[in-house]
């Protein structure tokens, strides 16, 4: 037989007001429809689940409060009434929010102050690429503070020829060169690279040339600008620097270098197109070893210039003027040798060399970077390989070759710095000289034919051995310096012409 111990009080039993149980006695008290409702009564112990916090026993916040005890007649106690609205319910002072509500605080105005401020930014650089964008469709130049600074009156022309002929040689001042940047008008680009666009642009009637650095080579700008700035360093086998500026175009900063514009383009460009005359070679060749000769000079005295090297040599580096001579280029990379301390000036940048054009000594990593010459010979090696590339293009007569980047026999069109060392350290090989560059003669040139033989010239100033001394493990070891490179290439350009005249 069953047994019951328990004795409850009973609000919900008939005929009676008590109850017994082998479970529990209960007591709830409940608002339905505005009413309060109290109850009282018996559960069983097969009701009392799950064990230790069973279903009837729990209260539901606002809505119901449950008391289960275990002791005669212990539901005779009397529970509040559960308020739907506590003191602390809501957006008062004292209000307790639970999770989603702090949520919803906290992020809405967070959410709305981000959403003004991309409208904000957004109006902003609309309202700057309408501007920009209008000046550049109309032609217009802004004339902003250029009175402040530069004569109405000053061309292109004029500004150069103070450039060319100031005491300092290191160019405009600074307020002047924002002046003249912040007053070309672009006009297309005609040239594109690792570091960013080339473009041809207008200032008062005159053309240059704008190289405009991707915000990542600013370390590249601000070196390059540097080196151009160097006081005397000016010289007509070197790009004519004009000014640098950093630039807003409306949607990001842009880092603008100015320079001379040449329409013929870099050297490399030059020989893909044309072919050379033994004269336009000898000045190709001549000027420049110049150009490099006046970059790699130490000039002493107040107003002096350090040596500087340039590291980074080769055809797509030199452009051609007009006059068919070379103007060197792209200085990002160049080294300055400080002599009264003996230490080299090298900048932090991620840039590196041309593999095709490093010299040896570069490649297997054997260079003395404390030794400012180790600079310059990599330099006359680099040099070495740029006057094979026009020696190719030289049309004695009817011979000429096409146009070949130097080792293009040898590595491929991009090749690794591990397959450039293989060839030129390991296999010690160069690019090759045609025999015909030594033994050649034009019997339908009989100008040239004399030239070659009864002066006991070869094709041009690239004898065998001048090109191995130029291209060897170090050029200096091998007995050529560009003293000498320059006094050979002025020798047959002299006998050249005078024999022409």
């Amino acid at each position: 037989m069953r047994r019951y111990a328990l004795r409850c009080n009973c609000t919900e039993c008939l005929g009676t007001d008590q109850c017994v149980t082998d479970g529990a006695c209960i007591a709830s008290t409940s608002v339905i429809e505005g009413q309060e409702r109290h109850v009282r009564t018996c559960i069983t112990r097969d009701q009392l689940q799950p064990p230790g916090q069973p279903f009837y026993c729990l209260s539901a916040e606002g809505l119901l409060n449950t008391h289960c005890c275990y002791t005669d007649y212990c539901n005779s106690v009397n529970l509040k009434v559960p308020s739907v609205t506590k003191p602390g319910d809501g957006l008062g002072p004292g209000a307790k929010w639970g999770p989603v509500e702090l949520v919803a605080v906290i992020a809405g105005p967070v959410f709305l102050l981000c959403l003004l401020l991309i409208v904000g930014v957004f109006l902003f650089h609309h309202h700057h690429q309408r501007v920009y964008s209008h000046r550049q469709r109309l032609g217009v130049e802004d004339p902003s503070c250029d009175h402040l600074y530069l004569a109405k009156d000053k061309t292109l022309q004029d500004l150069i020829f103070d450039l060319s002929t100031s005491g300092s040689g290191s160019g405009l001042p600074l307020f002047v060169q924002r002046t003249v940047a912040r007053t070309i008008v672009l006009q297309e680009v005609i040239g594109k690279g690792r570091f960013g666009e080339v473009w041809r642009g207008k200032w008062r009637g005159g053309d240059v040339a704008v190289k405009i650095f991707s915000s990542r080579e600013e370390r590249s700008w601000f070196r390059e600008a540097e080196i151009y700035q160097t006081i005397m360093l000016r010289h007509e086998n070197i790009l004519g620097f004009i000014a640098a500026d950093n630039k807003d175009n409306g949607t990001w900063t842009q880092l603008w270098l100015v320079s001379d514009y040449h329409e013929h383009g870099s050297l490399f460009d030059y020989l893909n197109r044309y072919s050379v005359t033994i004269e336009g070679m000898i000045k190709l060749a001549l000027s420049a070893a110049s150009g490099l000769g006046h970059l790699h000079m130490e000039i002493l005295g107040t107003q002096g210039k350090p040596g500087i090297a340039h590291r980074d040599l080769k055809s797509k580096n030199i452009l051609v003027k007009k006059n068919g001579t070379c103007a060197i280029a792209d200085l990002g990379l160049a080294v300055r040798h400080e002599s009264a301390t003996d230490t080299i000036d090298i900048a932090p940048n991620q840039r590196v060399g041309t593999k095709r054009y490093m010299a040896p000594e570069v490649l297997d990593e054997t260079i003395n970077m404390k030794h400012f010459d180790s600079f310059k010979c990599a330099d006359i090696y680099a040099l070495g390989l740029v006057y094979w590339e026009i020696a190719r293009r030289c049309n004695a007569g009817v011979i000429h070759e096409e146009y070949q980047l130097p080792y293009y026999d040898l590595v491929p069109s991009d090749p690794s710095i591990e397959e450039m060392r293989k060839v030129v350290c390991e296999q010690k090989l160069r690019p090759n000289v045609p025999n015909w560059w030594q033994s050649y003669e034009v019997s339908s040139c009989p100008h040239i034919h004399c030239l070659l033989v009864s002066r006991k010239m070869k094709l041009g100033i690239f004898s065998s051995r001048l090109f191995s001394e130029m291209c060897a493990c170090c050029p200096a070891k091998a007995g050529i310096t560009l003293f000498r490179l320059n006094s050979t290439v002025f020798t047959a350009h002299f006998q050249h012409m005078s024999f022409s005249q």
